[in-house]
């Protein structure tokens, strides 16, 4: 078994502001998984769903689970509720000491947060993975379900369940409505769905769309990829100029736009100081 070392700065990150959220196949090798935790992903998913082909999920799943219960350490995407392989799911990662969380796949319902939630350890934080009509219209009331961590977005299940295509102002309608529901619930910004294509320029468009939705996470397949997204997704330079600016300043007229403005400029402070990037 390989020893599994996480990438330093990305394990001290807490999951509530993670950016990049890197998933990767259950059934993929073990050197695979060590290179995606050494990765600047600032979480990474180990995917028992459609990363798994159907015929090796019992076998990936008992590869997971001992890898564990060694020393890996990582987050879970697990198998929706109405299929035979969630209850073999949580009843194995009932028993995996690394488990940080999970990704409930297809989640519909609020109490299939809280029924994967009520077989895992207690805390095991929850994340929601709206994949669907029926999770669209039920996000509020699964946002605010016992165990819920975050909403995240499976862009492309939702297009396939409602026929929408892959414009952003499709698209707006569904983000916006997973942002809303966060708010709601009181939870961090949600996930947005991955970029597929390989193309920098297509990478860094996706990621302005993400965030002028208010959406403060990005699934991805590719590890090349979440250094971008990580980039792309904290505060800007002119953003942490600006707040700075604002801050220090003792000469900023106090009219009434002064307190919404302050409170961007701590919220920037706050995140830039987390990534790192806030120089005094």
């Amino acid at each position: 078994m390989p020893t599994f070392h996480r990438n330093e700065r990305a394990a001290s990150l807490p999951s509530r502001v993670s950016r990049s959220w890197l998933l990767v196949s259950a059934a993929t090798s073990e050197d695979d998984i060590a290179a995606a935790l050494e990765s600047e992903a600032d979480s990474v998913i180990i995917d028992l769903e459609d990363g798994t082909p159907e015929d090796l999920k019992d076998e990936s799943r008992e590869k997971l689970v001992r890898l564990l219960n060694g020393n890996l350490r990582a987050w879970v995407r697990i198998n929706a509720i109405d299929t035979e392989h969630w209850k073999k799911d949580v009843e194995a990662l009932n028993n995996a000491s690394g488990l940080l969380g999970v990704m409930q796949a297809m989640c519909e319902h609020p109490d299939h947060v809280t029924r994967t939630a009520m077989m895992l350890p207690a805390g095991t934080p929850v994340i929601a993975l709206i994949e669907s009509a029926v999770g669209m219209v039920n996000v509020v009331d699964i946002a605010r379900a016992p165990g819920t961590f975050r909403l995240a977005f499976g862009m492309g299940d939702y297009r396939r369940d409602t026929g929408v295509s892959a414009d952003p102002i499709a698209l707006a309608y569904a983000r916006s409505q997973l942002v809303l529901a966060s708010r709601v619930g009181e939870l961090p910004g949600p996930i947005d769905g991955p970029t597929l294509s390989d193309d920098l320029g297509d990478l860094e468009t996706a990621c302005a769309t993400t965030t002028s939705h208010g959406m403060t996470g990005k699934l991805t397949l590719k590890p090349a990829q979440t250094e971008h997204i990580n980039r792309l997704l904290a505060p800007s330079e002119d953003e942490i100029r600006w707040a700075h600016e604002l801050l220090d300043s003792d000469t900023v007229p106090k009219d009434g736009s002064y307190l919404p403005r302050l409170a961007r400029a701590k919220k920037v402070s706050q995140l830039a100081k987390t990534y790192g990037l806030w120089r005094n």
